[in-house]
């Protein structure tokens, strides 16, 4: 008989995964979160979508002691900035800009290894409206898809059984600052420590996940 997990058991287990997961109060600094999960976590956000498939944010992963210090004073002090193995930063493009559309088709066109009238007549498409959009309207788009890639990797870490924290409460100017990002053409969005709970100090580790009930949630259109 194979051993092989059914689809049935596969989504079974990513449900009560997602189950499993909370936003972790308190961080055990004292466990290391191991590189291959790290590194899954990160491959699982490197591959989440993206509007046009521009990929217009990047992750930085802070593990400087001191500067997780600095980002913890203006991120209101909380512990799981420093306390967690890890902290990701989601910082998204300032702007859209001819250069970083031109590389992203150029990169298409090299991995597949061929042209296509239908998607460089997209690209003119693009080059011919998002370049003339203001700085701050295509950072707030650049950031949404920052936050698919967030999704993306809280679903994955919870996969792995590795504890996150989804953070806004910081000073974002502050922290672009910190990490040098504004010569680097990018903008800090959001946080995410990655580690193990300490169920001693995690006033939240042992309260029932509360969500509405599907009825309230999901509307279906026949």
């Amino acid at each position: 008989m194979s051993n092989t997990p059914t689809n049935t058991q596969n989504a079974k287990d990513l449900i009560s995964h997602l189950q499993w997961r909370y936003a972790t109060k308190k961080m055990d600094p004292t466990r290391a979160l191991p590189a291959d999960k790290l590194e899954r976590i990160l491959e699982a956000t490197r591959l989440a979508p993206t509007s046009s498939g521009l990929q217009p944010y990047e992750v930085l992963v802070i593990n400087n002691k001191e500067i997780r210090e600095k980002i913890k004073a203006i991120a209101w002090n909380q512990g799981q900035v420093t306390d967690a193995s890890t902290l990701l930063v989601f910082a998204a493009w300032d702007n859209y800009t001819t250069e970083r559309i031109n590389t992203m088709f150029d990169l298409v066109n090299d991995v597949r290894g061929f042209t296509n009238e239908g998607w460089e007549n997209y690209r003119q498409m693009l080059l011919n409206t998002y370049p003339q959009r203001s700085a701050e309207v295509n950072f707030q788009h650049a950031a949404r898809q920052a936050y698919i890639g967030l999704s993306v990797a809280l679903i994955a870490a919870a996969q792995e059984e590795v504890d996150s924290t989804p953070m806004e409460g910081f000073d974002p100017a502050a922290l672009d600052e910190i990490l040098g990002l504004k010569a680097r053409g990018l903008r800090s969005v959001a946080l995410l420590p990655l580690g193990y709970r300490d169920t001693t100090g995690d006033w939240l580790v042992n309260l029932p996940k509360v969500r509405r009930a599907r009825e309230a949630f999901v509307t279906q259109v026949d």
